[in-house]
C-alpha cells in the first residue's frame, strides 16, 4: 500500500511538472521578425515534418504558433529566424484576443503543406529565390 501511495505520488509530480513547462512557440511575422522568407521556410518546415500550426491572421502580421518541441527551436536558430517561447496561458489570452469578434482576426489551422511551384522560363532569372526560402521547388520550364 505504501509503495502505491508513492507511486502515484511520483506519477502526480511528474504530471504537473511536465504541465507547467508547457509552452508554444510564436514566430512573429511583424517588424520585430529578422528574416521573414526563412519565417516561412519555418513553418513549410514544421508542416513537412507533420506537426500542425496555428496561423494568426491579422496577428502580429499573421504570426505563427505551434507547439513547442526542442527540434523546431533548434530549426529557427539554425535559420536565424526570431521567435518567442511563451507559456499556454499567454497562448489563450492570444486566442481569446483573437476571438473577439471586434477585431478583424482570426485563426486557421495548417495541418499539411502547400505544394509550390515556380515558372521558370529558358533562361533562370529566378535562381536565387528558392534559396532564402529554404523550399524544394519544382521549376516547370515552357517552351
Amino acid at each position: 500500500m505504501k509503495g502505491r501511495i508513492i507511486a502515484i505520488s511520483i506519477l502526480l509530480i511528474f504530471c504537473i511538472t511536465r504541465a507547467s513547462k508547457a509552452s508554444q512557440i510564436l514566430i512573429p511575422m511583424d517588424e520585430t521578425q529578422s528574416n521573414h522568407l526563412k519565417a516561412y521556410g519555418v513553418a513549410y518546415w514544421v508542416l513537412n515534418n507533420g506537426v500542425e500550426i496555428q496561423w494568426l491572421l491579422n496577428y502580429r502580421g499573421g504570426s505563427f504558433m505551434i507547439t513547442n518541441a526542442g527540434l523546431i527551436e533548434s530549426e529557427c536558430k539554425i535559420r536565424g529566424v526570431s521567435y518567442e517561447i511563451i507559456a499556454d496561458a499567454q497562448a489563450g489570452a492570444i486566442l481569446a484576443e483573437i476571438a473577439n469578434p471586434e477585431v478583424n482576426m482570426e485563426v486557421m489551422k495548417l495541418e499539411k503543406p502547400p505544394k509550390v511551384a515556380v515558372y521558370s522560363p529558358k533562361i533562370n532569372c529566378l535562381g536565387t529565390m528558392p534559396l532564402p526560402l529554404c523550399l524544394p521547388m519544382p521549376k516547370y520550364l515552357m517552351n
